[in-house]
């Protein structure tokens, strides 16, 4: 309890505990088509082709529009940003409850949905944005923790369409975006860590080996985090013909355990390394999505194998974000964003593969190992750019570097301000 008062002592908690909020909502909206996915498809029929890329037009609209946001942050600051995105989301949740009727109709509205799959890096950066390097990965697991609004969708959309109708939901979602909002005006600060850069330097990620190898780890831990949560409703229903509801919930007790899971993986990031704890992640998300694939006619031993899986994923989104602004201190918002876009640009890779398996194969076996291939590529690429990682910018198996002398700790942020010729030495 002590560590925890000195932690919330280090930063600003009602801004971090508003920036988990702000995502958490926001990632609820997220996956509501999803959440919804056994309803939309008995409404129009779909194939298993079309299921799955109905649930994946929401993950990468989302995707595309994180980096717009991210760089917007920077110039009329994180709060800000969020705010006009979480307004944006009313609209687009009211547009869905009036008018989307038919299955392109659909498709339009996880275009919209996606205005909310933007909000990632926004929130990480705005909630850890006050703490010192010491606490990152605690802060933006906190933060990162909202990814459990997928527990909420996959809780109370089904039930919900089931007594109202799916349409109805889109308008019950936008009556509660208004919380976040409030919370979000109210109680948070803009952190200290922004500079006014230019967009070449808010960019400059881009241009490094080192952001798209952050890029293409997050594609398997995030990517498949929010491509499973999605499509799990469909999968629960299609594969072991249990009820819409209960398809939610045993989607909600597995992604419930990535949620609570994330937190825990920051912390431990914190003290063994990023490197480590994403080695370990791999490892078994591998093996868990490789024993899901041939575990097809036992309910329950899918449910726990997802269970395992979505926990390994959980903590290796925490073990990433506690390496991104060690490596970009000054940017983490925009290299957040970045990294968020493609890694969930891989979170529509999975539904695809799914349906596309299920429809061509016969089964759900050829989108589990196509993933787990995935997964074990992105072991060996990590093995390989820690050699160089750990020798410019992070301690060995990716800790934090010790401030040098004279440097408080509380004054991270305004230590971090160091000038772009010395970043890119």
């Amino acid at each position: 309890m002590s560590s925890f008062k000195t932690f919330a002592r280090a930063g600003h908690w009602p801004t971090l505990a508003a920036s988990f909020l702000y995502f958490d909502f926001c990632f609820a909206v997220w996956v509501l088509n999803g959440a919804m996915g056994p309803f939309i498809s008995e409404a129009y029929g779909l194939s298993a082709a079309q299921k799955g890329f109905m649930v994946s037009v929401p993950i990468l609209a989302g995707a595309l529009m994180r980096f717009p946001l991210g760089v917007l942050s920077q110039y009329i600051g994180r709060k800000n940003a969020a705010m006009v995105e979480m307004s944006l989301i009313i609209a687009a949740l009211l547009f869905g409850f009036l008018f989307v009727d038919s299955y392109n109709g659909v498709l339009a509205m996880g275009v919209l949905l996606g205005i909310a799959g933007a909000s990632f890096g926004v929130a990480l950066s705005l909630g850890s944005g006050w703490f010192p390097p010491k606490y990152k990965g605690l802060a933006m697991g906190i933060a990162g923790a909202g990814n459990s609004g997928t527990v909420l969708a996959v809780l109370f959309a089904p039930p919900l369409a089931m007594k109202y109708g799916w349409q109805t939901v889109y308008g019950l979602a936008a009556a509660t975006m208004l919380l976040p909002l409030a919370v979000m005006w109210l109680a948070a600060k803009e952190p200290p860590d922004r500079e006014h850069q230019s967009f070449r330097e808010h960019i400059s990620c881009l241009f490094e080996k080192d952001g798209w190898a952050f890029s293409l780890i997050y594609v398997v831990t995030f990517g498949g985090f929010i491509g499973l949560a999605s499509f799990l409703p469909t999968y629960f229903y299609d594969q072991f013909k249990v009820t819409k509801v209960e398809a939610g919930q045993l989607t909600m007790l597995a992604t419930l355990m990535g949620s609570a899971v994330r937190v825990l993986g920051g912390w431990i990031s914190d003290r063994i390394g990023g490197v480590n704890t994403l080695s370990g992640v791999l490892l078994l998300v591998a093996a868990t999505l490789t024993a899901c694939g041939f575990a097809g006619t036992s309910l329950a031993s899918t449910t726990l194998l997802f269970m395992l899986c979505f926990a390994a994923l959980g903590a290796g989104n925490g073990a990433l974000f506690q390496l991104v602004p060690l490596r970009w201190p000054l940017s983490t918002a925009v290299a957040g964003s970045m990294i968020g876009e493609v890694g969930a640009l891989g979170g529509g890779f999975l539904p695809n593969a799914m349906g596309l398996s299920k429809e061509y194969l016969g089964s759900y076996l050829g989108g589990f190992l196509a993933f787990t291939v995935l997964a074990l590529l992105m072991l060996g690429m990590l093995r390989v750019v820690q050699i160089r990682w750990t020798r410019t910018w992070a301690e060995k198996g990716g800790r934090a570097r010790p401030a040098t002398p004279g440097q408080a700790e509380s004054a991270a942020p305004r230590v971090t301000r160091v000038s772009t010729s010395r970043r890119r030495a």
